[in-house]
């Protein structure tokens, strides 16, 4: 199954949904962690269906497990996108919500995207991870500064074959106590889900901006 295909796959064996056992086993990784699944499983969900998980191995869980940096609230962004303007946009997500942030990424763009957090993050991200190939033969942790760790690409300390988890962190994980366009953009987004108490919330607790002033920019959204 793949993304393009996945509403194919559901159709042909939608026949099989009563009394029947269905697996989604992924070869590599677990279903639905950037890999296809997701129609899959909404789909027998609104057709009642029992839907259960057997855990297996999953980069992302094992990355956080093993970096050192807080795990306790953190934000996995997928696989970081092949456009400048895109990888642009999500590290700019990034440093406005001030999480734990995990990234899928390939070696190809690896040191792509280092640049690019060196350029946009202002010296704010001071804790960079590494991981790769994790529970593999060939398994590295690889924790530095972001400009050390393009060194290390450059030497070849870090060889860039095989599969990357990059986790970054800023010191102390402060977070950020001004509104801007990011921050007024996701509280839009959580005001169509959420009710706006508990947009408020949320917003506060992801930043160390005042309720009240979330209150605000929350109501001009509302208004506008």
């Amino acid at each position: 199954m793949h993304d393009y295909n996945e509403e194919v796959v559901i159709k042909k064996i939608d026949k099989y949904k009563k009394n029947s056992s269905i697996a989604l086993i992924s070869d590599a990784g677990s279903p639905l962690i950037s890999d296809p699944g997701f129609k899959l499983v909404k789909y027998f969900i609104k057709n009642g269906s029992f839907v259960t998980s057997v855990p297996g191995p999953s980069a992302l869980i094992a990355s956080i497990q093993v970096a050192g940096l807080p795990s306790n609230n953190f934000v996995f962004f997928g696989f970081v996108p092949k456009i400048k303007s895109q990888i642009d946009n999500i590290i700019q997500k990034m440093l406005a919500i001030n999480l734990t942030s995990i990234f899928f990424v390939s070696g190809s763009k690896l040191k792509v995207f280092l640049m690019a957090l060196l350029e946009k993050s202002n010296d704010q991200i001071k804790e960079v991870v590494i991981c790769k190939e994790l529970t593999k033969i060939n398994e590295g942790v690889f924790r530095d500064s972001l400009s050390n760790l393009v060194e290390k690409i450059d030497s070849g300390e870090i060889n860039l074959k095989g599969e990357f988890t990059l986790i970054a962190g800023k010191e102390n994980q402060a977070t950020t106590s001004v509104i801007n366009s990011v921050i007024e953009a996701q509280t839009s987004k959580l005001l169509k889900k959420f009710t706006l108490t508990e947009t408020v919330e949320i917003v506060h607790k992801l930043t160390s901006i005042s309720k009240k002033d979330i209150y605000k920019m929350a109501l001009s959204i509302n208004h506008d």
